[in-house]
Formats: structure tokens, sequence, C-alpha cells
């Protein structure tokens, strides 16, 4: 069953964020991972969001969310990512 990996994200440091992005895709290739979207906020039509930036990258089963997550190539990256911006990073397991 396929999952996700939604990010909402908000902005600290524009430079620092585009490097960590430009890094991202290599780390979710070998987990089957495909970047489904990502986007910035154009309205909030219920109840109340902080961030203004979202990220949904699908995996094949939860199992590779975890295996990426943890993985060497991606830990790498998380320092960038907390100098770079907020993140709320969530996976979900698709339940269709």
């Amino acid at each position: 069953m396929a999952a996700y990996v939604i990010g909402h994200i908000s902005v600290k440091d524009a430079e620092k964020w585009a490097e960590y992005k430009r890094g991202v895709p290599a780390t979710i290739v070998p987990f089957g991972g495909e970047l489904v979207l990502r986007g910035q906020r154009k309205a909030v039509l219920g109840g109340e969001h902080r961030h203004t930036d979202t990220v949904v990258i699908r995996f094949p089963a939860i199992e590779a969310v975890d295996e990426w997550f943890h993985s060497d190539a991606y830990q790498q990256l998380i320092p960038l990512r907390l100098q770079a911006a907020d993140v709320d990073l969530i996976s979900y397991e698709a339940a269709l």
C-alpha cells in the first residue's frame, strides 16, 4: 500500500532551503520515492495553517518511508533542513 510524506514548511533561509531541496531527490529515489507536489499556499480554506509551503512525496510502502528517513543520505541533510526552515514532516499510509 502506498505511503506519503507530507512536509509543511516555513522557509527561514532561502539559499539554504534551495540547497536542501536540491539534495532531497537523490535520497528518495533508492527507496522508490517520487516527488508528487512542491507548492506554495494560496489560501487556507478552513481552520488554521501557519506554513507557507508544502511538499508531498509518495513511496511504495510505509517501510520505504522509514528506510528513507533513517538513511545516512537523508540524515546528513537534516542539519541543513533545520537551518533552512521550520518543517513539520508527517508520514501517512494510504487508506484507499
